[in-house]
């Protein structure tokens, strides 16, 4: 991946923070890959199918719980299993909301959207430590596409829009932690770095997007709708775009199609998806 400076913007939005242990990492990437866990496909609506999740720590206690909520974590049954990732977390020290394990397939995404709007507006904070990636395996932020790398724990702002994507694969899998702001947090995100390698994604220009909307329409008019609709949101993952436009394309293409109710539904997704305030 070519390597960029990262804008101030962007060291908003994501950042590197401390180097992990390499044989603690192996060890956990050892429990979670041998772990019995009950892995869920949760929030349907932000994903091309191939997201799954299972908990860590929760408010119910239950692996199996995987929608997000306000609350004090406590250890699932899952974790007990996980002397090493439960060390870990311990020996982090952080007030956790919510602690995830999430896999990803390969050619599996997870559409440009923003988290937390849903819950009570306090400072939280999200996590990840990657455990099984492979290059292939990016987010893209503020147009701009980062590959988190192994070995590192990472700070993503989730309230900016952002995507995540597999290509190729294998599997990635990341263990995802949602922190509450305190004095662990704040020491910890006080030795943040700027991402090793970002590669700024060029621009889409008004032909550009004609030529993939008229793409669109061709496998539409062919009965592959759902494909038309894909290769739309995927501009998202090679394009730096104005905020929600797979969104508004794809209500556009409906709307050339005749299909009023389905350009509604793709504008209220947009709305849901990005947070945007009614």
């Amino acid at each position: 991946m070519k390597e960029v400076r990262t804008s101030p913007a962007l060291s908003g939005q994501i950042a590197q923070l401390d180097r992990l242990d390499d044989g603690l990492i192996e060890r956990i990437r050892h429990e979670v890959l041998t772990a019995q866990a009950p892995w869920k496909a949760a929030y349907g609506e932000y994903q091309s199918g191939g997201w799954w999740t299972t908990s860590l720590m929760n408010t119910s206690g239950d692996a199996g719980d995987v929608r997000i909520t306000d609350g004090t974590a406590r250890p699932t049954d899952l974790l007990e299993s996980m002397p090493a990732t439960a060390g870990l977390l311990s020996q982090l020290g952080l007030k956790y909301m919510w602690v995830r394990l999430a896999r990803l397939e390969p050619a599996a995404f997870l559409w440009e959207h923003r988290d937390y709007g849903e819950l009570d507006e306090v400072e939280r904070h999200r996590l990840h430590i990657p455990l099984h990636t492979n290059s292939s395996a990016f987010l893209v932020t503020g147009g701009t596409k980062v590959h988190m790398a192994g070995g590192r724990i990472w700070r993503l702002t989730p309230t900016y829009a952002h995507g995540v994507c597999n290509l190729l694969g294998p599997d990635r899998i990341h263990l995802i932690a949602d922190v509450y702001a305190d004095h662990a947090y704040e020491a910890l995100a006080a030795r943040r770095e700027e991402p090793a390698a970002a590669e700024r994604l060029p621009d889409a220009t008004a032909a550009e997007l004609a030529e993939r909307l008229a793409a669109a329409r061709k496998l539409a008019d062919l009965g592959y709708v759902d494909a038309a609709e894909q290769l739309l949101l995927r501009l998202f993952y090679s394009h730096a775009l104005p905020e929600g436009t797979p969104y508004d394309l794809i209500a556009s293409l409906h709307t050339g199609l005749g299909d009023t109710e389905a350009s509604a539904r793709w504008t209220a997704a947009k709305a849901k998806l990005l947070a945007l305030a009614s």
